[in-house]
């Protein structure tokens, strides 16, 4: 392209690039250029969100990333999805909104992160979204993320079953999970609009698209930053066999994602010294933090089989698709507008924790997240997993080439803490599947399977079968001056040189109760109003703690494990 000057450098069109842009040319005197790897997000398996397994595994809109051998879940190799196309993760994910707890972004404060408790983090949620039932203290009422509860619970018996079960085993019903209250079992959210996926892309962007300051860059690989002595002036890429330069007069802002992110400051000499000295990179700012702290959800499918026909696995067969994917063409409704998670939980494990720390999503079939069924049958699951984990991994390049994926180390269920977690995780979620709500409904258990009880069996069973729930972040982390492992401080900055910001999930300290989805989006409007120095006034508010969370915990002596610890 002709024009190679701007004033900002936006580097990814996902989550949060894809925002970062659209906020910052709204102001008509400043130019903004958006790189992004991947191409259009105007696929049919895109905007329908039953589709959401087919982008997901399509390595035209995804980077295809996997761990290392796990050494504490059998040495096996996991996935780590990410989204290569305009909108990222949001045009291929589940479309699940979760915020994250309010304590999250309190203790992200106490971590370091100046400026970034749920106070300050409040207006911004509410500024993205539009709460399709209307604004309130807690919601916002016209932003460009329409967010609802999905379809009308009577579409299937087996959700409002599953949110009675949790009420029945003694857990509180939340009406709005994203709000007031958290904990509690109720109706799931979605970004999800007419029945179309409401990804960055398809929001934010297509607002901006006819802006003039603006310029959408699509399939560039960026290489690295370039510099001016410790000023950040540009980036390399790779476009369509050529190498090019693209300079930034005012800022550079990383918004690749918490692989993507690391690996180019790393390439761009800004790291540990080790890791850039086995790639073969100069090294330029000696970042201990750059990579580190890595965090991400795992989760399990706690399945049963469904003794009515009344689930989702009658309709997997071929044809059964075919009427749902051309409904929803021509109206834009039925089971071709839903990411089918239309209820959900949060609870605490144990006595002690202020927040809950287990997420549930419940689905009306028993299959696999690519869409492959479980058994032959009718059946029902839970998407299960502990959400504050206490093992940390990594993120490092191998070399200097950045067609060479890098090395991801999640080093699951490292921490004593976070076996105690899954232990007392597969105990409860049992407990609330087996209450009198689900009777009618209920079948075998398929998995784990009834004789999965003691710890030794169910340690076992989670090594064999955890997943990730593609919740990568944290590796490049905001924090105070006084932490030699903060990337950035509190304004998305990266320390040791000028005009460079991070701005996407690598950046929180540590991981939000739930999914990343909207947190990552949040952060990147609150980011968008950093560099343009207008931040939102905070909005202090009451939330829901339970009152009793120091010294009791709901569950029934001898259903869940009894065990205590602390990280080791």
């Amino acid at each position: 392209m002709a024009n190679q000057q701007f004033d900002y450098v936006v580097v990814g069109a996902g989550s949060a690039g894809a925002i970062m842009a659209a906020r910052l040319s709204e102001d008509p005197n400043v130019t903004v250029a958006l790189l992004e790897a991947g191409g259009s997000d105007r696929s049919l398996f895109i905007r329908m969100p039953t589709a959401l397994s087919i982008p997901m595994n399509m390595p035209k809109y995804n980077w295809g990333f996997e761990s290392e051998p796990e050494p504490y879940v059998n040495n096996r190799r996991l996935d780590c999805p990410r989204g290569k196309v305009l909108g990222g993760s949001s045009s291929i994910n589940g479309m699940a909104f979760v915020r994250g707890n309010p304590r999250d972004f309190d203790q992200w404060e106490d971590e370091g992160a100046a400026g970034w408790n749920y106070s300050a983090c409040l207006p911004y949620f509410k500024k993205m979204e539009t709460w399709m039932y209307g604004a309130s203290d807690f919601r916002g009422g016209h932003g460009p993320i329409a967010v609802n509860k999905g379809n009308d619970m009577a579409l299937n018996p087996l959700y409002q079953a599953f949110i009675d079960a949790g009420v029945e085993a003694g857990y509180p019903f939340t009406a709005d999970y994203n709000g007031y209250q958290q904990e509690g079992f109720g109706q799931k959210h979605m970004n999800v609009s007419n029945g179309v996926r409401q990804s960055t892309a398809y929001t934010y962007l297509n607002a901006a698209r006819g802006r003039k300051n603006l310029s959408i860059i699509p399939h560039t690989l960026v290489d690295q930053i370039l510099f001016d002595g410790d000023k950040a002036v540009g980036v390399r890429y790779h476009s369509a066999g050529h190498t090019l330069d693209i300079n930034a007069n005012a800022e550079v802002i990383l918004s690749a994602g918490s692989i993507g992110s690391p690996s180019i400051l790393q390439r761009s000499g800004i790291g540990p010294a080790s890791v850039l000295r086995n790639a073969s990179v100069p090294v330029r700012v000696d970042s201990p933090g750059v990579g580190e702290n890595l965090q991400d959800h795992l989760e399990v499918y706690f399945q049963y089989e469904c003794t009515q026909k009344v689930s989702l696995n009658r309709h997997l067969s071929w044809w059964a698709k075919g009427l749902i994917g051309a409904r929803w063409v021509l109206r834009r409704d039925g089971l071709g507008a839903t990411n089918h998670f239309e209820s959900c939980g949060f609870i605490r494990s144990r006595a002690g924790l202020e927040q809950p720390n287990i997420q549930y999503h419940f689905l009306p079939g028993a299959m696999r997240y690519d869409g492959r069924a479980a058994f032959a049958g009718d059946g029902y699951q839970v998407h299960v997993g502990p959400n504050k984990p206490h093992s940390r991994g990594r993120v490092a390049i191998k070399s200097s080439s950045a067609s060479e994926a890098p090395s991801i180390l999640f080093n699951y269920l490292e921490r004593e803490q976070d076996r105690i977690d899954w232990r007392d995780t597969i105990r409860l979620t049992r407990e609330v599947l087996q209450q009198d709500a689900l009777a009618p409904f209920r079948g075998d258990e398929i998995q784990p399977g009834m004789h999965i009880t003691d710890d030794d069996a169910i340690d076992a069973w989670v090594r064999d079968n955890v997943e990730s729930a593609y919740h990568p972040s944290c590796s490049v982390k905001l924090g105070s001056d006084d932490d030699p492992m903060a990337v950035l401080n509190s304004d998305c900055e990266v320390r040791g040189v000028q005009s460079l910001r991070v701005v996407d999930s690598s950046i929180f300290p540590t991981i939000t109760n739930g999914n990343l989805n909207a947190p990552t989006m949040m952060v990147a409007e609150r980011a968008a109003d950093i560099v343009r120095g207008k931040l939102l006034p905070s909005e202090p508010m009451a939330v829901w703690t339970p009152n009793n969370w120091q010294t009791e915990q709901r569950s029934a002596e001898g259903h869940a494990s009894q065990s205590t610890g602390v990280p080791s």
